[in-house]
């Protein structure tokens, strides 16, 4: 297995990859990153638009599934009971959830000032991964000037690894962050896309698993940190964020949700006790007008049609948490906390072989 960067990462399964290899290749959906790398502050903000509207006054059908609920999110209540986004997703460290939601309302506001007046209030929509080793968390450094930054930074062109909320993110022991994924599934002879955005903070070393192979296990083993690690328990949290253009309910997003978790598994988590495992997915197929009295939905697919999705879901998932590993640079945070990329440990790794007896 070749190490280096996301280019040489194992595909994960038969499907095909999108154009882009990322969530943007769910047509409409941009990404943007806002990265704060000074000294101890090792954090930052990343925003998923679902289209380049307002997506208050068209919002879009999502829903939300809990597989560990160790987290801080805020938003996730209103839309498991009503069934659609109506800002875009935040994602940021665990302290500054609360700064992004007033930044969503009042980004929410200047665009509709009836908000919370004539009309309803807004239901921000902001996920959380703890990056305390790496960053000073209390400095509490996030703020609506980086919510507003990385909002107008969205584009298809999607970075990944130690960027936006990924910056100070830790995976299996090494450098994680942010990975991106996507995945085409063939339905009644249609394509369909299916991409993923996950914000990876999870795992311990001797647990990580690479499309089938225990690399985590080897690695641990080799630099001689499996007895250091093995003990402890699995900690941190993942953020996945699944997008599809396959027209769905909500109902049906719920379902797709869940397989997010599959995917999740196959790199090695067990969802322990102190893991934030949240995955949500949304369609772009269409949307849902805010005053409107009636809503005319698109023909749906079918429930009994959805394996293909199920599918591309899970996959997507699991590539999107590798390509985090792949694409991560080394990181150097708070107190002198470090941790390494997946290609820094390897390339470490490489040296002690060389030295060896």
């Amino acid at each position: 297995m070749s190490i280096g960067n996301a280019e040489n990462a194992p595909h994960i399964g038969v499907l095909p990859r999108g154009l882009l290899g990322t969530i943007a290749d769910v047509h409409g959906v941009t990404v943007g990153h806002c990265t704060l790398d000074e000294g101890p502050v090792q954090t930052g903000v990343t925003v998923i638009r679902p289209h380049r509207g307002d997506p208050f006054r068209d919002k879009v059908p999502a829903a939300v599934s809990v597989i560990n609920g160790f987290g801080k999110s805020i938003g996730l209540v209103q839309v498991e009971e009503l069934g659609v986004l109506e800002t875009p997703i935040a994602l940021t460290n665990t302290f500054g959830v609360a700064a992004l939601a007033q930044a969503q309302i009042r980004a929410a506001i200047k665009v509709n000032p009836r908000i919370g007046r004539e009309w309803s209030t807004v239901n921000p929509l902001v996920f959380e991964c703890n990056d305390g080793y790496l960053n000073d968390i209390q400095a509490l450094a996030v703020g609506e000037p980086h919510y507003n930054a990385a909002c107008a930074a969205a584009s298809a062109d999607v970075a990944g690894g130690s960027v936006g909320a990924g910056r100070g993110m830790s995976c299996f022991d090494l450098k994680g962050g942010i990975g991106n994924a996507s995945r085409v599934a063939d339905i009644s002879g249609r394509s369909y896309s299916v991409g993923a955005l996950v914000l990876a903070n999870f795992g311990r070393l001797p647990m990580l698993t690479i499309d089938g192979v225990p690399l985590g296990r080897v690695l641990a083993e080799r630099v001689s940190q499996a007895a250091a690690t093995a003990g402890k328990p699995e900690q941190g949290s993942i953020i996945m964020i699944v997008a599809t253009d396959a027209p769905l309910d909500s109902r049906q997003l719920k379902r797709l949700s869940l397989r997010a978790a599959a995917g999740l598994a196959r790199t090695g988590s067990v969802y322990g006790h102190g893991s934030g495992d949240i995955a949500l997915a949304f369609s772009t197929a269409y949307t849902v007008p805010h005053d409107a009295d009636i809503v005319a939905l698109p023909p749906l697919l079918a429930h009994a049609r959805l394996d293909p999705l199920f599918r591309a879901c899970s996959d997507s998932v699991e590539q999107a948490i590798v390509d985090a590993l792949w694409s991560a640079t080394s990181v150097t945070g708070r107190d002198g906390h470090r941790r390494l990329s997946l290609h820094d440990t390897a390339a470490d790794l490489a040296q002690l072989l060389k030295q060896s007896p």
